[in-house]
């Protein structure tokens, strides 16, 4: 048996640890689970709009100006190219009141109906998953969270280190156990197959939250880590669905200013269509016109583009054109980017279950399960053992050796808000001394 004083220390921190973010490892693992299945649920809103007849089919000029007739009064922002032969383009366009919406337009060029993008249920759903609806205070509760699970799950890897070693009961349950004994070997198969996985699925968050991502970005941009515009966002920006019209609001929320009007001398919107129609670009693929906003970095300029905003980032490309003649300016892709960024790219695409597919959104839906089950059976295991009106927490132990403080000082730098709850937490415990020895 290892140090049965340091075990007693680790078994209480993990018990903390799985007490605050219980009730965060279920919303989250739920509303993730849902936001998974993005593509199918946006196509179920959009069913009304999709596979119509193509006979009498006209231009994206006409399907435009049947947009624009309809909000007279708003800005156009961007043309999506319909998903398959037959569906509706879908127009943004940018109204007075800073809003948005998704005007659907038919191969004949009649709008069909709206959407507003921000009450969309997988954009309801994406910032419930990232703030619970509260805005930065959400966020870095969030990211608290996060941190904390992180640290439940390094606690427990630790708890689960068989001693002595044998398979049964570390690997998988002995299915000679019945009541508690089970739930124990449940509970430690569970989280050690899954471990690396929820390691990997926070890990991979970390880029969007607020105080995690805000220092990311600062060494990103200020010290020249990375050259080119963050194509993610954090905090309280990640909630937005799209940039308000006729506004750069830009990462940092600069004052507003009026969007120019496209030059009476550009080429029309259809003429950028065929060219991204030619591109065969992942699904969703949008005209930009010039200076139109975008929903990561600033306005185009003056310039037409061709854009993927594809889930699955690494198809994500985009293509500049002069808008009077048509000539191609610029193109930049995956590849150009820097190794860091396309690192987190891909792993942001991961986490959304975008990577591969429905492979991706069902080992991400088993993942979001098995941590679940992870939690119930903890939570079980806890009130078998605990007498009745008790806590039952695990008693107090000795100090950690060297070796676990150092990592827990290493985890308090990479992880800021686990560091200042930590010392917070240290500092309660030292005053309650301090009080229990007057």
């Amino acid at each position: 048996m290892a140090d049965t004083a340091t075990y007693r220390t680790i078994w209480r921190w993990h018990f903390y640890a799985g007490l605050f973010v219980l009730p965060f490892v279920l919303l989250l693992s739920v509303s993730g689970s849902i936001y998974l299945f993005k593509p199918q649920i946006d196509r179920w809103e959009e069913r009304d709009y999709r596979g119509l007849s193509l006979e009498g089919a006209v231009s994206a000029d006409r399907q435009l100006e049947a947009a624009k007739a309809a909000f007279p009064d708003g800005s156009f922002n961007h043309y999506r190219l319909p998903e398959e032969p037959g569906d509706a383009a879908m127009v943004q366009m940018g109204l007075p009141d800073d809003s948005l919406s998704e005007v659907f337009v038919s191969p004949q060029g009649q709008v069909l109906g709206t959407l507003d993008p921000a009450e969309r249920i997988s954009n309801t759903v994406s910032r419930f998953h990232g703030s619970l609806m509260m805005g930065n205070w959400g966020d870095r509760l969030v990211e608290l969270a996060a941190s904390w699970t992180i640290v439940m799950i390094l606690t427990g890897l630790y708890l689960w280190w068989p001693r002595p070693f044998r398979a049964a009961g570390t690997f998988w349950p002995r299915r000679s156990l019945k009541g508690r004994p089970l739930m124990k070997d449940l509970h430690r198969a569970i989280g050690f197959w899954l471990a690396g996985f929820v390691l990997l699925m926070l890990a991979s968050g970390l880029p969007w939250a607020g105080t995690w991502g805000s220092a990311f970005k600062w060494a990103r941009g200020e010290l020249g880590l990375i050259e080119g515009p963050q194509e993610w966002k954090i905090g309280a920006e990640k909630a937005a669905v799209a940039v308000p019209s006729g506004h750069d609001h830009g990462a940092e929320g600069h004052a507003m200013t009026p969007t120019p009007p496209v030059p009476s001398q550009s080429l029309t919107v259809a003429a950028f269509v065929q060219r991204a129609e030619a591109e065969d670009m992942a699904f969703p693929a949008l005209v930009l016109p010039p200076h139109a906003p975008q929903r990561f970095g600033p306005p185009t300029g003056d310039v037409w583009t061709v854009k993927s905003e594809a889930q699955n980032r690494p198809l994500v490309r985009a293509v500049t054109y002069n808008p009077q003649t048509g000539a191609e300016l610029s193109r930049s892709g995956f590849a150009d980017k820097h190794p860091i960024d396309r690192a987190i790219n891909i792993g942001i695409a991961w986490h959304e279950g975008a990577l591969f597919g429905l492979a991706n959104q069902i080992m991400g839906l088993v993942i979001a399960l098995a941590l679940i089950a992870l939690s119930v059976l903890g939570v079980l295991m806890w009130l078998k053992r605990r007498p009745k009106g008790k806590l039952a927490a695990p008693p107090p132990g000795g100090p950690l050796p060297r070796g676990l403080i150092a990592v827990a000082v290493v985890l308090a730098l990479l992880l800021p808000l686990f560091g200042l709850s930590l010392v917070a937490i240290l500092l309660l415990d030292k005053g309650r001394e301090l009080l229990a020895g007057r």
